[in-house]
């Protein structure tokens, strides 16, 4: 992939993300902002490199300067391509030059940075060299919410990859289990995400019997028999943004004790999503899925957070879970997946993608949350 980014954006849209992200970085006591190739990256500027390696790419913000991107000599074209470009400002260096020093200059004489928590030790450890008064603080932890509130057009696309991920169920429901390997199900899922715009696939679970009991089994060679509960989790990006919906079926009758744990977390799962409205706390979320598993006696069956924010990641800020006290604010977008894990027998998980709206919470996929029979 190359300098462009999937969604519709325009210039003035980046400069404006550019432009907040900066004050933002100013409000919480930064210097500025250093983002690496990444996701950051992409939705601030656009800007993939054509291949990320060891050679610096930095964009660096800073509240009251002009954004510039550091790119090296000879991905410089491409990053002239992308939908951001215009907004800011391009320096390049060439091999042979070191670009911590065509950085420094651009950083002041120090201060407290926030840095892209996937950016390279050895670019972090030369831009130290090259300017001992700065110090870096990760992204996540100093800016967390950067990308968590979703605009319009965002909502848009993370809307039509939800819908595209439910059209995937839908299609996958109707293909025979008994009989087939898990790996060869989740290579139907995957064919299907891609059949429906999916350009990227990020995950495929698909876990049968016992191995429903694993959150993140994903796919094995284990053979699919009559009889068993099969826990479906997948996504990926679809024009630059995430789905991620979760299902769970059973191969020919479920048992009453199958459809009981069943009933229970789709009952916990509707409890979060009602949980849902501005001024909300994360955490009210988990609490509100994770009581209705408690008071039936699953709880300590109930293993994970309840939810993870979703955009142009599968999973980032904020998260549905205990102790997070971040109030919920309308665009954010955030998985409510409320599990139940019995070792050695079966799991059963069900997740919608939720935006919060002005007056509560917007589910972004619609398949049944009833249990489905397969063959």
């Amino acid at each position: 992939m190359t300098g462009t980014a999937h969604a519709p954006f325009t210039a003035d849209d980046y400069r404006a993300r550019m432009e907040r992200a900066a004050r933002q970085a100013a409000d919480a006591g930064l210097a500025g902002l250093l983002v690496a190739p990444g996701p950051d990256l992409v939705w601030l500027t656009g800007y993939t490199p054509t291949a990320i390696t060891e050679r610096l790419t930095l964009l660096v913000l800073a509240a009251g300067h002009d954004p510039v991107l550091v790119v090296p000599t000879l991905e410089a074209p491409d990053a002239a391509k992308a939908a951001g470009a215009p907004a800011l400002t391009l320096r390049d260096w060439t091999d042979g030059k070191d670009p911590y020093a065509a950085t420094a200059g651009l950083l002041g004489a120090g201060g407290r940075f926030g840095i892209s928590d996937n950016a390279w030790a050895m670019h972090l450890l030369g831009l130290q060299s090259a300017l001992p008064a700065t110090s870096y603080a990760s992204l996540t932890e100093v800016l967390p919410m950067l990308r968590a509130v979703k605009d319009a057009a965002e909502l848009e696309l993370m809307a039509a990859a939800g819908a595209a991920a439910d059209r995937a169920f839908e299609e996958i429901r109707t293909v025979r289990f008994a009989g087939r390997r898990e790996r060869e199900v989740g290579a139907d899922l995957a064919d299907l995400l891609r059949r429906f715009g999916h350009s990227q696939v990020d995950f495929t679970i698909v876990a049968s019997g016992p191995n429903g009991a694993n959150p993140h089994h994903e796919v094995g060679d284990r053979v699919i028999e009559v009889g068993d509960m099969v826990v479906l989790d997948f996504g990926g990006l679809k024009d630059g943004y995430g789905s991620d919906t979760s299902r769970t079926v059973h191969v020919g009758e479920p048992t009453a004790e199958e459809r009981r744990v069943h009933d229970l977390v789709r009952e916990a799962q509707e409890a979060g999503f009602r949980a849902v409205r501005p001024g909300v706390a994360c955490q009210e979320v988990d609490r509100a899925a994770r009581a209705v598993i408690a008071d039936a006696g699953y709880g300590e069956y109930f293993i994970h957070r309840t939810g993870h924010g979703i955009g142009v990641t599968t999973h980032e800020p904020p998260y549905m879970i205990e102790g997070e006290e971040r109030p919920l604010v309308p665009g954010m977008c955030f998985s409510v997946e409320p599990g139940v894990y019995l070792p050695g027998r079966f799991g059963v998980r069900i997740e919608d993608i939720v935006t919060v709206t002005e007056d509560g919470g917007r589910r972004l996929n619609d398949t049944t949350r009833e249990l489905v029979v397969v063959d």
